[in-house]
């Protein structure tokens, strides 16, 4: 059985539980992070649990209104400023996805606690380095009250190898940047240094 029929079996029973979690899913730029929680909301879709997406409003690369991963595969999300107007969609749903974690405020973290602790289920993704391989907030603290960590990884572009960084190859000092290939590559940690 492959490993990502086995993920999603797992998946399943996890949803069928009746208590809350928290699940993130990190990694460096182009390691298939939204792509894995785009199935994780089609396979929540097929089996007709109720969910929200969101996404911050930050993140205006393919859509300002949808969730877009790299190949192109998307869904209608709900796009915010910040963490607090979570609260303002909530109604029964019981999981939560959100996309691009990493732009959110630290209250992203209190917010997803108190949801896991109401039953919720809460699966987040995003970068959990920045592009000068610093922890990038909030992930550090979502990842230390996470139930479930997944962490991904790309292709080195110099090496071939599981590459963990984002190398940024456009010049600027800001820590966002959005962009694609034209500003990132993904290496591994001789490459990125």
């Amino acid at each position: 059985m492959g490993f990502f029929l086995l993920y999603m079996l797992e998946f399943n029973t996890k949803l069928n539980h009746n208590f809350g979690w928290i699940e993130v899913i990190c990694g460096c730029m182009f390691s298939g992070k939204t792509e894995l929680l785009l199935q994780k909301i089609n396979f929540t879709k097929l089996h007709n649990f109720s969910y929200i997406i969101f996404k911050h409003n930050i993140d205006i690369r393919y859509s300002q209104t949808e969730i877009v991963s790299h190949n192109k595969n998307k869904i209608e999300a709900i796009s915010l400023s910040k963490s607090t107007d979570i609260y303002k969609y909530l109604s029964n749903e019981a999981i939560i996805f959100i996309d691009e974690v990493q732009f959110f405020d630290k209250e992203i973290v209190e917010i997803s606690v108190n949801l896991a602790n109401e039953g919720k289920k809460i699966i987040l993704s995003g970068l959990d380095m920045d592009y000068k391989g610093k922890p990038f907030e909030p992930m550090p603290n979502l990842l230390a009250v996470a139930d479930y960590v997944f962490k991904l990884k790309s292709k080195c572009s110099v090496s071939g190898l599981e590459a963990s960084f984002s190398k940024r190859i456009i010049q600027s000092d800001e820590q966002i940047v959005l962009g694609e290939n034209e500003s990132y590559e993904p290496r591994n940690r001789k490459y990125f240094i």
